[in-house]
């Protein structure tokens, strides 16, 4: 493509350095696209007849099905998609083959092809989102007295509906809706017509091609247009605070499904075995979820590093763009696909559940503020809590054993009522506050999940 100027061949030691059609072939629809309307916009420039139009479009679809079959076969000496691409054209059509470049940079034609890529896979892991969402959701639905205790620090502190865990994640998935929403916004802007750094003196109309692919702007400095990565790291980023999410996730399924917790018991389809014991039941999908997270991160540090020295205009130091960019959107969507497989057919033990919350512990801010709405400053009950704690555990006598006359020790605020607040159920009844996990609100919550998720992602 430059051997007009250099008269040696390429090292082929370079050109395996320099390839990217490695892993810049998965481009190949967006890269065909834009050039059909690119062409469409030299055909209106007066730059191709409506003959070297269609035969170019005619060249590009044969060239797609080649690829999609398999016979197309990719030649490293030409390092990327857009060159296999276009010289395959040019070798089937000739002459108007190689007028398809015109007014055209692989600058902007990449910065183009990567951005329609990016817009419909976000399409897609807005969908997988949606997916994990409803399996959450549908876990929830189906044990809607579940009473797990929520926990602080990884000790126990207050009862909550295990719906009301479930929906914790739904209010972090939906964040990470939004936020692709919002990225696609940067994303979908057409920067084609930009050329190598400063346009070109053939000029086409840039409405029409972004017209033709439905791009709702065009960029506006030529020079930003072929250099700008910032929707790739925005989108990296988001893609790293999902995996953050699903590793929080991960974290308590893993705790759950343990001996230990017992709380919910997933499927043999979902867990693995050990090589050398046979009792063994592992929760590998949620720990292999939580260990691709560090991936995620890692790959938005990576390009990060690589922008942040970068002089304008284009470097070929933005070719290390792609493989974080394809190693993410291919990590998070296998990630939430299989959650979502895995949360759908998990089952709770609600046993074990109401088990652990028989422990008296779980109401002891309820008992303070009992006391708080006897009259007592919130200070002062807090510390005559405390010490009923220390109470309990040195004599090992659990709250509800404990006699009128034992709470009285501690404050004559107790009354002969004070049996009723140690009641997991009654605890939640009266935990009715917005946001709060009582089961009236809870069920509130899941209906409002319902209808939203039935709308769709959004994208």
């Amino acid at each position: 493509m430059w051997k007009g100027r250099f008269q040696t061949e390429t090292s082929n030691l370079v050109q395996r350095y320099g390839e990217s059609i490695s892993y810049d072939w998965r481009l190949y629809p967006y890269d065909i696209q834009g050039s059909m309307a690119h062409a469409a916009a030299l055909q209106a420039a007066g730059i191709l007849t409506k003959a070297e139009q269609r035969a170019i479009n005619r060249g590009l679809r044969d060239i797609q099905a080649e690829i999609e079959s398999g016979e197309f076969k990719f030649r490293m000496s030409l390092e990327d998609i857009h060159m296999n691409i276009e010289s395959a054209l040019t070798e089937k059509i000739g002459a108007p083959g190689a007028k398809l470049h015109t007014a055209r940079s692989r600058n902007d034609q990449v910065a183009l092809d990567v951005r329609l890529y990016c817009r419909a896979e976000v399409k897609k892991i807005a969908a997988s989102l949606n997916r994990l969402q409803s399996a959450l959701l549908t876990l929830a639905k189906n044990h809607p007295g579940a009473v797990v205790p929520g926990y602080t620090h990884l000790q126990r502190g207050q009862p909550v509906l295990f719906a009301h865990h479930l929906c914790a994640y739904l209010e972090m998935l939906d964040r990470d809706l939004e936020r692709l929403r919002d990225c696609q916004k940067r994303i979908n802007v057409m920067p084609l017509g930009s050329g190598a750094l400063a346009g070109s003196t053939i000029v086409l109309d840039r409405k029409l091609v972004a017209e033709m692919l439905d791009f709702p702007a065009v960029t506006q400095n030529s020079m930003d247009a072929i250099s700008d990565r910032d929707f790739i790291a925005e989108l990296l980023f988001v893609l790293a605070l999902v995996g953050t999410h699903l590793s929080r996730l991960s974290e308590d399924v893993i705790l759950w499904a343990s001996a230990e917790f017992g709380f919910i018991e997933l499927s043999d389809a979902h867990t693995t075995g050990s090589s050398l014991m046979p009792q063994k039941k592992n929760p590998d999908v949620a720990e292999i979820t939580r260990g691709k997270t560090g991936r995620l991160t890692g790959n938005l540090v990576s390009l990060l590093t690589t922008l942040k020295g970068l002089p304008m205009t284009y470097n070929r130091d933005l070719q290390e763009d792609k493989e974080p960019l394809f190693d993410s959107i291919d990590t998070i969507k296998l990630a939430l696909d299989v959650f979502a497989e895995m949360m759908a057919v998990a089952r709770v033990r609600t046993d074990r559940t109401r088990e652990a919350t028989s422990d008296p512990f779980l109401l002891a801010t309820d008992l303070a503020d009992y006391l708080v709405l006897k009259g007592v400053p919130f200070r002062q009950a807090h510390e005559v809590i405390g010490k009923l704690t220390a109470h309990s555990l040195e004599s090992g006598t659990p709250f509800p054993e404990m006699t009128l006359e034992d709470f009285r020790q501690f404050s004559d605020a107790f009354g002969a009522d004070v049996h009723q607040v140690l009641d997991v159920d009654t605890a939640l009844k009266a935990r009715k506050g917005i946001g709060a996990p009582s089961p009236t609100n809870v069920n509130r919550q899941l209906s409002r999940w319902e209808r939203r998720l039935k709308a769709g992602p959004g994208l």
